[in-house]
């Protein structure tokens, strides 16, 4: 599957991110924003483009923007996908569909009540059959399981929120195992433990 590599400049990405607020306001922008950071600070340690990795960061979940008949908070990877592309950023519209998948099934996708048509459905199972993952979908990847609305905290907390907002499923331990092998990828390639990057936050998340 193929897409172009264009993506929003940061003042672009900030104002659709703004937009998205105004049209369905709620902690998802603060997450993004939180992934965002934690994003460029992660690419830039790992010799990535900080600037790419924070524009991603910050438009993964911008498929909350829009309800679409109240279908925005079951099914905003779609929705995020299809107005990117519609906007002609592929990168982001692959980030918008490639976030919820560090376990390659669309079985594992968190939401509860997807509605999606069989359409949709084969959509997705075709997308992650053909993509090959790069540095940034797994970045991102990472960054959400790091990010809160409040900040970065330790990937325990975040998965564990997850579930308890949307339950287990039968691939619930292959995508925290896929999640945490992603932590271990890129602290060998920044060649440091990246919660060092953050640790009075996260420190200050434990003990609040």
């Amino acid at each position: 599957m193929h897409f172009n590599n264009k993506v929003p400049t940061i003042h672009e990405a900030e104002l659709l991110l703004q937009r998205g607020y105004e049209e369905n306001p709620g902690p998802w922008v603060a997450h993004c924003k939180t992934a965002a950071r934690a994003a460029e600070i992660i690419a830039k340690k790992c010799g990535m483009d900080g600037k790419k990795a924070y524009v991603l960061g910050l438009l993964h979940d911008i498929g909350y923007s829009d309800f679409r008949d109240y279908k925005g908070r079951t099914c905003h990877i779609l929705i995020g996908y299809e107005n990117m592309l519609h906007k002609g950023f592929g990168a982001v519209a692959r980030i918008c569909l490639s976030h919820s998948f560090p376990y390659k099934d669309i079985g594992a996708y968190g939401g509860k009540d997807t509605n999606w048509s069989e359409g949709e459905k084969q959509n997705i199972i075709h997308f992650l059959s053909d993509i090959d993952y790069d540095n940034y979908d797994k970045l991102i990847q990472l960054c959400d399981a790091l990010a809160t609305a409040e900040g970065v905290c330790l990937m325990d907390k975040r998965m564990m929120d997850v579930v308890r907002r949307h339950g287990f499923s039968e691939f619930t331990v292959q995508k925290w195992e896929a999640t945490f092998a992603l932590k271990d990828y890129f602290d060998k390639l920044s060649g440091e433990n990246i919660y060092n990057f953050f640790i009075e936050e996260i420190i200050n998340d434990i003990v609040k």
